[in-house]
């Protein structure tokens, strides 16, 4: 094995292998080289597409032409004569076997079979139609991730509704930024949701936000614990159970194009009120059916988890794992309770197949030296997944060393924009570490410098050079596509611009230092935040930091804020050590001016840091929407101590 080589394939008995032997087949594609693979997906669109419609058995009225407009990536459309629904796409099996099994942090689950998926959701569809709402309309969720959540995503698919959903953990402003913009006519909610041990009430809020949304005419309350009850509340309200008693089996699956409205989802909203980015039904469908078989290898009967919000993409990306006959696994609380290697607990029993997290779940774990081998059998986990932010050397090499030696480590990056991945993981390839392993086919990624020119094996801008079937179809109320070209197409003609800084290497992997907005520039040298926060993170007794640019003097310097372990002061000596590892593993650019401890970290829902926040705080700028972090009451503190290092 080369150096940081720490898994390869032994087994390529695989979907990916398969794709190839049937292109090898057709003529279309010879060998089985990746890179001329990727290049092939790339340079013949029409075949690539048309050829995963067809291996990963999409149902639906299949037309050409496969892509118009290509080389205008705006107004290029794929598929717009084919016809599908995507309910119809996940649910296949009608038989009593798992296709959804819930696990709450407090211990009790529930398991819904294929059979009463498709029973749930057809009731729940029929009470959707008998509400009068039409294909196109909106149907709004503010859910924790129950199943009765995926009942009513799919229940709205199956009629041509766009579905919506925030998290349960969202406050009523950030529920109004983002619900007002879109006018849904029903609203879901649950009772109650649990974080951390702590019960949390969702009702209360509810009136202001349907006084603030006067689009909403009907309210349904899905209790958490699938138990029947009156609420004593101030709104009207249909209860969820009722609704499933007495509603009728919509059995009609309705063919819509390609191209119609699935979902919508937000920007973080971490600098303005969140964009809503709509996302078409065949787009995402034969996107993640790419991703799930042949980058993934998701096969029929594998189990799969993912640790999600269903205000994360993540969420989206693990429901459309049922369309190759998967059983999905929905968790609800804090991953850390009751216990802080509590999900591993679940894989053992549950022998998942398929474990997805976020990165900092896997830093959290490796910071508390957890030995996850030593503790659990995870004999039938295959493949552990990460995302959310980038996974540092350390964490790669903590997966093998204290998880599980012979597992596919698949490090993915994509975006809520694309409601999928730009490079993830291959089964056939080598697994580096801080390294994700490839390109997704049938996307045209690419390095570029500030000037457009495309660069190898140096940092640059994570861009995609043409088109493809998930890109949004377009953003809510945008005239003429206004925001969608300036939030994507403004600094490069014509290509994709996703604001990650990245890196191709030498084994045709990638490497994401961060989003390129939230880059530090000291001395003229370009810093990703993630390489800096890897060093100062593997410092004992630091268990996180982040850092911004701060103005001053017509320059700018580097704020430094560490998160230390209980009751560990950073004083002279302890910066000193921060200092010393930042020059000797960096460089003497690298090292922050300011080095400031701060009692947490802000993040979203999602647990991605909010560097941009906290950027415009430590420069006296207004933040325009609070809502999407998840712990707002440490900015204070970042405001004051900011001010005092200045």
């Amino acid at each position: 094995m080369a150096e940081n080589n720490l898994w390869s394939p032994t087994d390529k008995n695989n979907f990916l292998t398969e794709f190839i032997t049937s292109i090898n087949k057709k003529n279309f594609f010879k060998g089985n080289d990746y890179e001329l693979l990727h290049k092939w997906s790339i340079n013949n669109k029409k075949k690539f597409w048309s050829e995963v419609w067809n291996f990963t058995s999409i149902i639906g009225e299949y037309k050409d032409p496969v892509v118009e407009n290509e080389n205008d990536f705006i107004n290029s459309i794929f598929f717009k004569n084919s016809k599908l629904n995507f309910s119809q796409n996940l649910i296949k099996i009608k038989d009593d076997s798992d296709a959804i099994v819930f696990y709450s942090e407090k211990g009790f689950n529930r398991r819904i079979s294929w059979k009463q998926l498709d029973e749930q959701v057809s009731k729940i569809a029929h009470y959707f139609y008998n509400q009068k709402i039409q294909k196109g309309e909106r149907v709004g969720a503010v859910l924790p991730n129950i199943p009765e959540a995926v009942i009513s995503f799919l229940g709205a698919a199956k009629i041509g509704a766009i579905w919506s959903s925030c998290s349960a953990d969202f406050g009523p402003q950030a529920i109004i930024d983002r619900f007002k913009q879109i006018e849904p006519k029903i609203l879901l909610i649950s009772d109650h949701y649990f974080y951390n041990n702590n019960k949390i009430n969702t009702l209360e809020n509810i009136r202001i936000i349907k006084d603030q949304i006067p689009s909403i005419k009907q309210i349904v309350i899905i209790p958490y614990d699938n138990k029947i009850q009156n609420y004593n509340v101030n709104f009207e309200y249909k209860n969820w159970i009722d609704i499933i008693n007495k509603s009728q089996i919509f059995d009609k699956y309705e063919n819509f194009n390609f191209n119609t409205p699935l979902n919508i989802l937000y920007s973080s909203g971490t600098t303005g009120v969140p964009k809503c980015i709509v996302h078409g039904a065949g787009g995402s469908l034969i996107q993640h059916k790419k991703e799930h078989q042949l980058h993934c290898n998701i096969k029929p009967k594998d189990k799969v988890f993912y640790f999600t919000t269903c205000g994360w993409m993540m969420w989206n990306w693990l429901v459309s794992c049922l369309a190759s006959k998967a059983t999905i696994y929905l968790y609800d609380g804090s991953p850390f309770y009751p216990k802080i290697d509590h999900l591993f607990e679940i894989a053992q029993n549950e022998k998942i197949t398929f474990f997805g997290t976020g990165a900092k779940y896997i830093d959290t774990l490796r910071q508390n030296k957890v030995e996850i081998y030593k503790k659990y059998d995870l004999k039938n986990l295959e493949t552990i997944a990460s995302t959310g932010s980038p996974l540092v050397h350390e964490s790669f090499h903590y997966v093998y060393e204290k998880i599980k030696k012979n597992v596919q480590l698949t490090s993915i990056s994509g975006g809520t924009d694309i409601v999928s991945c730009f490079v993830l993981g291959n089964p056939n390839l080598p697994i580096y570490a801080g390294e994700i392993q490839c390109k997704a086919l049938g996307m045209d990624v690419a390095i570029f410098d500030d000037e457009g020119k495309e660069i190898h094996k140096k940092r640059g801008e994570l861009v995609c050079k043409s088109s493809f079937p998930s890109k949004p179809l377009f953003f809510w109320n945008d005239n003429n596509n206004i925001k969608l070209q300036k939030e994507y197409f403004n600094k490069y003609n014509n290509v994709w611009h996703q604001s990650d800084y990245a890196e191709s290497t030498e084994n045709n992997g990638y490497i994401i230092y961060g989003r390129s907005d939230a880059t530090l520039n000291s001395g003229g040298v370009r810093i990703g935040t993630a390489e800096l926060y890897r060093v100062v993170e593997n410092i004992n007794n630091v268990m996180e930091c982040m850092a911004v640019e701060q103005k001053c003097n017509n320059d700018t310097i580097i704020l430094l804020f560490v998160k230390l372990k209980n009751n560990i002061q950073l004083d002279g000596s302890f910066i000193n050590i921060i200092k010393e590892k930042i020059k000797s593993n960096l460089s003497p650019k690298h090292i922050p001016a300011k080095i400031i401890d701060v009692s947490d970290i802000p993040k979203t829902k999602s647990g991605k840091i909010v560097e941009l926040a906290i950027k415009k705080i430590v420069n006296n700028e207004k933040i325009n929407n609070l809502n999407s972090i998840a712990n707002p009451e440490c900015l204070e503190e970042f405001r004051k101590k900011s001010q005092i290092a200045n």
